[in-house]
């Protein structure tokens, strides 16, 4: 049976991952402060992307991201390890894109990816500072879309 501290921490980890996925899908790059600490490392390697520490990778996502005409991210499945000031979390993503297509009109691709990620509660709450993410499978990709690891 699990404390009300353990419940309030269990909730804030899933809000905050829905947040994730709002501000990305809102493109809101800013909202992603109140996710991650300053010096995150973040792993998108697995679906395509880069890696590094998180203010490298919000520029990127801002760069890269409004390429796509349309997308979302709808996470869930939620598995969260507490241990005092620290976390582990893996919730499972589904991220249908859409993707200009050379000669007009779009295709969308659809990915399916784990975030793996470690915790840690700060002032300001629970933040992640390190997300790996891992490949489930993509379907639908246009030839010459990356969606391996580099």
């Amino acid at each position: 049976m699990h404390n009300l501290q353990e419940l309030g921490d269990r909730l804030e980890i899933q809000q905050t991952l829905m947040d994730y996925a709002n501000a990305i899908d809102r493109r809101d790059w800013d909202a992603l402060d109140a996710v991650f600490t300053p010096d995150a490392y973040i792993d998108y390697r697995a679906m395509g992307g880069i890696d590094g520490r998180y203010p490298q990778i919000k520029r990127w996502l801002a760069e890269v991201l409004p390429k796509f005409p349309a997308y979302y991210h709808l996470v869930g499945n939620f598995h969260i390890e507490l241990a005092g000031a620290r976390a582990r979390s893996r919730c499972a993503c589904f991220n249908p894109m859409a993707l200009p297509l050379p000669g007009g009109g779009t295709q969308v691709m659809f990915l399916g990816l784990w975030y793996a990620d470690e915790w840690v509660r700060t002032p300001a709450g629970w933040r992640i500072e390190r997300r790996v993410e891992e490949k489930c499978f993509d379907h639908n990709t246009p030839q010459g879309v990356r969606v391996e690891p580099s």
